[in-house]
């Protein structure tokens, strides 16, 4: 019995989770390696450290100049990553996100 419910919120949960998008300007390593495909701690910590020199990122196509990422890891993470202006109030939710587009 407890199967069955479990399984049912874990499968109305997950959609919610994987629909998050983080922000490239706001994000701490950490949340950017969870978030992001083929980016690992190492590679998340060179984006914030790249951010960190060279101030915010202006589009996603910029995670390019960060060492270690390249154009695949830029499309795979294209519906993940967004990059909203630093000045910009930052939406409801956990810092460094904010909910997914709607359609």
């Amino acid at each position: 019995m407890l199967k069955p419910l479990l399984l049912t919120l874990l499968l109305l949960v997950l959609p919610a989770l994987a629909s998050a998008q983080v922000d490239l300007n706001r994000a701490d390593a950490k949340m950017l390696a969870e978030a992001m495909s083929g980016v690992g701690l190492v590679k998340a910590e060179a984006i914030v450290a790249y951010r960190n020199a060279h101030g915010p990122f202006r589009r996603i196509e910029d995670l390019a100049k960060v060492k270690g990422i390249g154009a695949k890891t830029i499309a795979a993470n294209r519906d993940t990553v967004v990059v909203i202006d630093p000045d910009d109030d930052l939406p409801a939710g956990a810092p460094g996100t904010r909910p997914a587009a709607s359609p």
